[in-house]
């Protein structure tokens, strides 16, 4: 696969329907704690390859560091990125520090499929259902945090959301007929929606009712604590998209930057309630039916 619909990840034919699946992510700290914040930046690594139906391997490390940073908390963020690694059945083989200002860390990922299905970024047809398999609103608490705003309440629930690892959601892809698949990161809903429409040639209906968000998002997004990358985001794919600026922000949760995002699935209308039920029973207590994709029209993403 090249560059062309900017997927999740590179895949490369190693024969014999077997395909090696490669990517690499890092992020900013989104926690406070530095045990934490390791495993969300692991996940957040790890999911690329899991959009794609892969299998992690090995992981090497990118860590971009303060050299004023005490040692017990470089410690803990490694620990937590290698308890996730390991979790994923994924050596953590070494890696590359290099000091800066700003604390950055992530992971350049291997996986690889075995039975020949890769499920990529397009593929929609028009009559699929879009499922959609966390909340929306992490990186308006996360920015609340970050601003001193957030509740501790908040805090948890968005650190619980991020540390759900994306592998069961990957594991039952298999199970339906799923036409395309991406998880939902820095480009937010909107962006990806749009990657993922504009790849398939075709236009998705989101359901602004159907979605799950974050506890307090739509507050503090009415208090424009807001992320730069949101604006950004609804910046670039607002001529290819149809929505309606609300009063009190609640809009740019469709445009806010997922960290460790959930999956965004596309599958047959036929069995989109019952893969609901089945990501439900394997931990993703809010995953829903959240749009339908339709033939293309002039807006490649509408939000109703």
């Amino acid at each position: 696969m090249g560059f062309e619909t900017g997927d999740d990840a590179a895949v490369f034919d190693l024969g014999n329907g077997s395909y090696l699946v490669q990517t690499v992510d890092f992020i900013t700290p989104v926690l406070d704690d530095p045990y934490l914040f390791g495993r969300v930046s692991a996940l957040n690594s790890l999911s690329d390859v899991y959009a794609m139906g892969g299998r992690p391997l090995t992981a090497l490390s990118v860590f971009l560091l303060n050299c004023s940073l005490e040692a017990d908390s470089i410690k803990a963020m490694l620990q937590g990125a290698a308890d996730e690694c390991a979790a994923a059945g994924a050596a953590l083989c070494g890696g590359h520090t290099v000091a800066d200002k700003e604390i950055k860390l992530g992971f350049s990922v291997t996986g690889i499929i075995e039975d020949g299905r890769i499920y990529k970024n397009f593929g929609l047809r028009a009559g699929d259902a879009l499922i959609y398999t966390k909340k929306l609103g992490v990186g308006l608490v996360t920015t609340a945090l970050k601003a001193g705003k957030a509740s501790d309440e908040h805090i948890k629930a968005v650190a619980d959301t991020m540390l759900l690892s994306n592998r069961n959601a990957s594991g039952v892809l298999r199970q339906f007929d799923v036409s395309a698949c991406t998880d939902i990161t820095g480009f937010g809903m909107a962006g990806h929606g749009y990657e993922m429409a504009k790849g398939s040639g075709v236009t998705i209906n989101f359901d602004s009712k159907c979605f799950a968000f974050q506890d307090g998002a739509k507050d503090y997004a009415s208090q424009f604590i807001i992320p730069g990358g949101a604006y950004a985001n609804e910046e670039f794919v607002k001529p290819f998209c149809g929505y309606s600026a609300a009063a009190d922000n609640s809009h740019m949760l469709f445009f806010d930057p997922q960290t460790s995002g959930g999956l965004l699935i596309g599958v047959a209308e036929k069995e989109a309630e019952a893969m609901v039920r089945v990501l439900s029973s394997v931990g993703y207590p809010d995953a829903s039916v959240v749009g339908i994709a339709t033939e293309k029209t002039d807006k490649s993403v509408i939000f109703i």
